[in-house]
């Protein structure tokens, strides 16, 4: 961060491009950081994706309360003031009229977030149940492995956010994290049509079980080679139609011999 030597005056005073209390040429209060509003239930994901884009802009700060307000004559707060400002617009852009009118009048973005938090955080109790009953009513059906894990990955990312991963430097740990991916192997095989016994099979008799992305890649490689066997035969069947035509018009044709007619 900048720093003012005792002969320079806080009108001098600047910061480094790289430092919290600088904003970018392209930063301005209309800008673009997430896909979604914050409509109350889906406060997990919201709050992650600006979590991301706030880190992204090295101003994750002003929401967790690092980076304090400068007091008296410190030649940073004009500086801070600014960026405060500027991430209470972007906080209050990505958030539903009903909503942003009960913030709009708080002085700073880590007041803003908290409050957020305070409100919309509660229901995460809810949403996990939402979550587990969605993942355990989750089947394949007519989509195709990729979509099919796709869904299931999100529903196991989402539910990941809501947990604070716990602390330990013991071997317990990586047993927890194990059993963890077991499960979510267990929950994808589950899901499977039953168009995949074979590879469910094959896969569940591996010691140790592979994690879930070398089961998404098995059961892939399965179908694609379940999806190259279908369109052989269509082609051979295919072939075969083409040339029984052909074969009748030969032995219906009337016999000659040459120099007769």
């Amino acid at each position: 961060m900048g720093e003012a030597t005792p002969n320079q005056s806080p009108k001098e005073f600047s910061v480094s491009p790289s430092d919290a209390l600088a904003l970018h040429p392209s930063d301005h209060p209309g800008l673009i950081l997430v896909a979604k509003l914050l409509e109350g239930d889906n406060y997990g994901q919201w709050s992650r994706s600006i979590k991301i884009a706030l880190s992204a802009k090295n101003k994750l700060g002003f929401i967790d309360g690092t980076i304090k307000m400068p007091t008296g004559e410190d030649p940073r707060l004009p500086f801070w003031t600014r960026c405060n400002h500027m991430v209470l617009s972007w906080i209050l852009n990505y958030v539903y009229v009903n909503i942003s009118g009960s913030v709009i009048y708080a002085k700073t973005a880590v007041d803003v977030w908290n409050d957020l938090h305070d409100r919309f955080s509660k229901g995460n109790d809810t949403r996990i149940y939402q979550i587990r009953q969605e993942i355990s009513e989750l089947r394949q059906g007519l989509e195709s492995i990729s979509i099919y894990y796709t869904k299931l990955k999100a529903l196991w990312d989402e539910l990941s956010s809501y947990h604070t991963p716990p602390c330990c430097t013991c071997g317990g740990l990586k047993h927890f994290s194990d059993e963890q991916e077991k499960e979510k192997v267990m929950q994808f095989l589950m899901g499977l049509n039953d168009s995949f016994d074979d590879v469910r099979g094959s896969i569940l008799m591996m010691n140790p079980l592979p994690d879930t992305r070398k089961t998404h890649a098995l059961v892939l490689q399965q179908e694609r080679q379940a999806d190259v066997a279908v369109k052989r035969e269509a082609a051979m069947a295919n072939f075969q139609k083409t040339a029984v035509p052909s074969n009748r018009a030969l032995t219906s044709a009337p016999n000659w011999a040459p120099g007769t007619r």
